[in-house]
């Protein structure tokens, strides 16, 4: 499982990427990789009209999409963009999940989403009102970097980093250790929070650079898997598109 597709099964269906550290990053490298992806938000979005062939700001996404097959446009519209309007010069506005899934309803193909925010932070832990998932989502990528090990639990590495204390038993400026970021992954106050039911989850380790970093990763992973039911944790360089292993 060399290639991010395979590692996150994300061919087909409703992908979600939560968590910090490497979700923009991941959303994109798949979509570049994918046919007919879509790619949309539950949250705001920072502007990505570089990495899709088009973003469309609407109201009516079904219809988007419905008007693209009926023009027989689908090669050059794809990775489509869909949103619902621009808030501001820099990010766009995101649609309520019950839209995603009607976007998923109505698209044969892949439909990659950002359902959660981190401001630009390298390791999160969510609030009551997060994440945004689709009810019909297939998969769950809970996302966070190796390069907050080390760091001290503050703001200025962490969003929310009171959440992450409530979760571990940590105190705000203690060192962050594999053993805090795998916990977090693999809780359901954390990465696993609102998974839908049927959905499956698979946690992805960013910014593996090294061997050292690979080292960290690999010890983030053994405390996910001992901790939750999953198929495998991918440790990845997603700035470069790279899966480093998947375990």
């Amino acid at each position: 499982m060399n290639d991010v597709v395979d590692a996150l099964d994300a061919a087909a269906g409703t992908t979600c990427l939560v968590g910090a550290g490497g979700k923009k990053t991941t959303l994109y490298a798949l979509a570049a990789r994918l046919d007919r992806a879509v790619l949309t938000s539950t949250v705001r979005i920072p502007i990505f009209d570089r990495e899709v062939a088009e973003v469309r700001a609407t109201d009516d996404p079904v219809g988007e999409l419905d008007g693209t097959a009926a023009n027989g446009g689908e090669g050059d519209a794809f990775p489509l963009g869909l949103v619902p309007e621009r808030e501001r010069d820099d990010r766009y506005r995101g649609y309520d999940p019950a839209v995603v899934d009607d976007i998923a309803a109505a698209h044969d193909g892949p439909v990659l989403v950002k359902a959660d925010g981190a401001r630009t932070r390298l390791f999160k832990s969510p609030n009551e009102r997060e994440p945004q998932i689709p009810s019909g989502a297939d998969r769950v990528v809970p996302v966070a970097s190796v390069g907050a090990v080390g760091e001290p639990l503050a703001e200025e590495t962490v969003h929310r980093p009171e959440r992450v204390a409530a979760i571990t038993d940590a105190e705000l400026g203690d060192e962050i250790t594999p053993e805090l970021v795998g916990r977090v992954l693999a809780d359901e106050l954390g990465g696993f929070k609102d998974v839908p039911p049927d959905a499956t989850a698979i946690p992805l380790i960013n910014a593996v650079d090294d061997a050292g970093d690979e080292a960290v990763a690999r010890e983030v992973a053994q405390v996910v898997h001992e901790r939750a039911d999953v198929p495998r944790v991918v440790l990845a360089r997603m700035i470069a598109g790279e899966v480093v292993d998947v375990v």
